[in-house]
């Protein structure tokens, strides 16, 4: 019963895909399952009146009989014919919607899923497993349902027939497939397990072909002579799957092997007690024709019967992977009954003793970090790589929870604003942006497809960060598509496609913006231009730079140093400075640098 309840989710997603073709092939299968007794019952009444027309003496009306008989065989192959094109055709419709349907589910969740799992590599063997049952699980678990009930159809009516002539002639039949039944079901679990166990081995060996086939490696595999390397630990990787593949398989076969040698061995014995039976005079020969076709036909019904049983057994443990991923839930939720971010901010977002911890990791990445941002104020963040800055705009974002103490906005905690509401509210670039193979305005609107940003708005939003000038240059201009994934597209250099990213980020129109090193990748003279206009461009909102640049820091109304998690030292440029201490010293190494 847990067997069946496990895999009632799988005919619920095949049914909420595609309930119409779904209804036709449950018809088409029954259909499928009937004709052939059918047929079977023909051609026994067939032969029988072929035999009693050699003694009749009206052998006119004995001819007419059969012919009629015989087209009536011919109607029901005729009909048997246009229901299997018509089964190809439901089925093809059928799995297409399902598989579909499926990708869709996994992204969807996938999208849902917190930034958290994105960050553990148990999430990646997870959704890797996922990835490799959803395409066709669920719509090989149909096409085993629906094998079932048609030679579970035919196999009725033929042990009925093998009943009628001795009881014993079915339970032959049925022990005869017995052992192969045992072969299916151990294999099935040493199959599943073993998977489960090479999953690390699959990602490896995906992740040596991406890097060989990827753009993003491309100059460095060529440059450092890599091709070679990754190849060959790709092949030892795949190598080694094959081995324990190979080693299962053949364990497999041969135990597959003896058990159908046993089960041979006893439908020959059986067939050997018909024809005696007949040649004792106590079967006709057109029961012969059909105690030997139903014994085939048994046969071979009960051996898909048992494998299709034992392959929803097999499906029963590999959905586990497929509900593994799709039973993920967000840590991150919405408040039962959220509240709305306030309009305009009066107070500000307050950090209070806030602490946080990667569940992935012993190590604490925040320590009791207590900051104001006031309304209409850029701060800054600085420090070197590992202190936590990136770490505290994850938090501001609502990417993450902190371990401890309290974010708020005019004294609302962040956990208890609807998350879509408070998303819509921050604009962030990260370090590390993406670059979306579109068309220029499609990779700035972007930023704000809640709204579906007029031309207008868009190009303000390049001007804003500079991207205009690089965008009109380009052939189509704004309908330009960037980077190479696609044809026509154009490349940019890592400074301008910053500048598009950052156009995306000016583009919402939300109270804070966050920019996590927003001119990394800009010169000196980028770099200038873009902060001599960011304050005019956020006098109506709060900012919060992150950066390693001090020069762009200067404009800040306060400056956050932080090392280790803490805050170190705050103030203005000026009086830190003064103060002498980490960010004097760091503000002096780096100005050496342009004297």
């Amino acid at each position: 019963m847990t067997q069946v309840l496990h895999l009632l989710p799988a005919f619920k997603l095949a049914w909420q895909s595609s309930p119409r073709w779904m209804s036709a092939r449950v018809v088409i299968l029954v259909l499928q399952g009937v004709l052939p007794l059918v047929s079977l019952f023909l051609l026994k009444l067939i032969i029988d009146q072929i035999a009693l027309s050699a003694v009749s003496t009206d052998k006119a009306a004995a001819f007419q009989q059969a012919l009629t008989l015989l087209l009536g065989l011919g109607g029901v192959m005729l009909f048997s014919s246009a229901v299997a094109s018509l089964s190809e055709l439901v089925n093809t419709a059928q799995t297409q919607r399902v598989t579909d349907f499926m990708q869709n589910l996994l992204l969807e969740k996938s999208v849902a899923a917190d930034l958290e799992y994105y960050e553990n590599a148990q999430y990646y063997d997870t959704l890797q497993r996922a990835q490799q049952e959803a395409p066709f699980r669920p719509n090989q678990i149909l096409s085993r349902v629906a094998l079932i009930l048609q030679n579970g159809i035919s196999l009725v009516g033929i042990l009925g027939l093998l009943v009628s002539l001795y009881w014993g002639l079915a339970a032959v039949l049925l022990v005869a497939a017995f052992p192969a039944l045992l072969v299916r079901l151990k294999f099935s679990q040493v199959l599943y397990q073993w998977q489960r166990r090479r999953t690390v081995l699959d990602r490896k060996s995906m992740y040596f072909s991406i890097m060989l086939t990827h753009e993003q490696y491309a100059k460095e595999v060529r440059l450092f002579r890599l091709g070679s390397l990754f190849r060959q630990q790709f092949r030892e990787l795949r190598q080694l799957i094959y081995r324990e593949n190979l080693k299962i398989t053949t364990r497999r076969a041969i135990a597959s092997l003896s058990a159908e040698a046993f089960a041979e061995v006893l439908t020959v014995g059986v067939f050997i007690y018909i024809a005696y039976q007949t040649i004792q005079g106590n079967l006709k020969i057109g029961d012969l024709v059909l105690y030997q076709q139903a014994l085939q036909r048994g046969e071979a019904a009960l051996q898909a019967l048992l494998s299709g049983l034992s392959g929803l057994y097999e499906d029963n443990l590999f959905l586990n992977n497929l509900y593994e991923f799709l039973n993920l839930q967000p840590k991150l939720r919405d408040a039962e009954y959220p509240k709305a971010f306030p309009r305009p901010v009066q107070e500000g977002i307050v950090l209070d003793r806030v602490n946080f911890q990667y569940g992935n990791t012993p190590r604490q990445a925040l320590h009791d970090i207590s900051l104001t941002i006031h309304p209409q104020e850029t701060i800054a963040l600085v420090g070197e790589n590992g202190s936590g800055k990136t770490t505290l705009v994850k938090l501001l974002c609502r990417l993450y929870d902190p371990t401890s103490g309290r974010i708020t906005v005019d004294g609302i905690d962040l956990q208890d604003i609807a998350i879509a509401d408070l998303r819509q509210q921050v604009s962030v670039i990260f370090q590390d942006y993406a670059k979306y193979h579109f068309t220029a305005g499609e990779n700035i609107r972007l930023g704000n497809v809640e709204d579906g940003s007029e031309p207008e708005k868009i190009e303000q939003a390049a001007r804003r960060s500079g991207a205009h000038e690089v965008i009109t240059s380009l052939p189509k201009g704004y309908d330009t598509i960037l980077g190479k994934f696609f044809e026509n597209g154009e490349e940019l250099s890592v400074g301008q496609w910053q500048k598009v990213a950052l156009a995306r980020a000016f583009l919402r129109e939300s109270q804070l913006i966050v920019l996590d090193e927003p001119t990394s990748a800009m010169d000196p003279k980028a770099e200038y231009e873009v902060f001599q206009k960011f304050r005019d461009l956020t006098r109506d909102q709060m900012a919060v730079i992150v950066t390693h640049r001090l020069s762009t820091v200067k404009m800040a109304d306060r400056i956050f140093v932080l090392d280790k998690g803490r805050i170190i030292e705050q103030g203005t440029h000026l009086e830190l400075v003064q103060l002498g201490g980490t960010y004097a010293r760091l503000f002096e190494v780096q100005a050496q640098s342009y004297r």
